[in-house]
């Protein structure tokens, strides 16, 4: 594990621990206390600016008795689908979009001053300019006291994806249309998981990269075609471990999406 990194494979695992008691079923608490703690994270990984803006806490029982997230979303369930959160399209419209004063259902909506963007048009630009570079980067933990043992988390190594094994998503929300990336069956993928992650830990888990060869040649070429590149992307799915014993406490994660531009 300690040979695979975000750069390169599309994840890594990180000594990280908490700042403070956050609670995680607090919208607020999270934005305002955890947020900074993940953009502090990804910056000091990837050397960008980090801004997060999105998270999901995510949780089968959570799920199952329709819990809220007090001044959020449903606690949602894990994610038992190989894919990717942004797709060509997608991740750059993500760019455009967070340069816009939030709206709709954007988590931060009325956390940010009236008529505020969480970063400028002109860092937009930048970004999105020839000989500019953007990721999106997920934080991944665990944030119940006892590791994880149900539900966990499977990453796919970048380097062993090529065009022709995604497939494209669409997600419709009130105000705009997402795209993820779904995976078609390889047996050419490399998976790897990470056994009872803790609360102290943090999973980095690209998204999005466009100095990645799958998005600078516009889906052409594949990550593992060029080693010495950085990746553009990890595939990820929850995924039930054989090994877990029945009586096995639930998992509960959050993720939170970073949007990182690149000096």
């Amino acid at each position: 594990g300690d040979q695979l990194t975000c750069e390169s494979n599309g994840f890594e695992l990180r000594n990280a621990p908490l700042e403070g008691d956050v609670d995680f079923l607090d919208n607020a608490r999270v934005v305002l206390e955890y947020y900074p703690q993940c953009a502090a994270l990804i910056e000091s990984v990837t050397g960008g600016m980090a801004y997060a803006f999105d998270h999901n806490v995510r949780s089968a029982s959570g799920n199952k008795d329709q819990r809220r997230i007090e001044g959020g979303q449903a606690v949602q369930g894990p994610a038992h689908v190989v894919h990717g959160d942004y797709t060509l399209r997608s991740a750059v419209d993500r760019v455009h979009q967070l340069a816009l004063p939030p709206e709709g259902n954007d988590t931060l909506r009325g956390y940010l001053p009236e008529g505020q963007s969480l970063y400028l048009a002109e860092e937009a630009g930048r970004a999105l300019s020839e000989g500019g570079r953007f990721a999106i980067i997920n934080v991944w933990r665990n944030i119940e006291d006892h590791p994880v043992a149900t539900h966990p988390l499977a990453l796919c190594d970048s380097q062993t994806v090529v065009p022709e094994d995604l497939v494209v998503f669409e997600i419709h929300y009130p105000n705009r249309i997402g795209e993820n990336y779904w995976a078609k069956y390889s047996r050419d993928f490399r998976m790897y998981y990470y056994p009872d992650m803790t609360r102290e830990e943090a999973l980095i888990i690209k998204q999005w990269d466009s100095a990645g060869p799958l998005a600078r040649t516009q889906g052409k070429q594949g990550d593992g075609s060029e080693p010495d590149a950085p990746c553009t992307f990890s595939f990820h799915s929850a995924f039930h471990a054989p090994e877990t014993p029945d009586d096995a406490p639930d998992r509960w994660s959050i993720e939170v999406r970073c949007m990182v531009i690149y000096p």
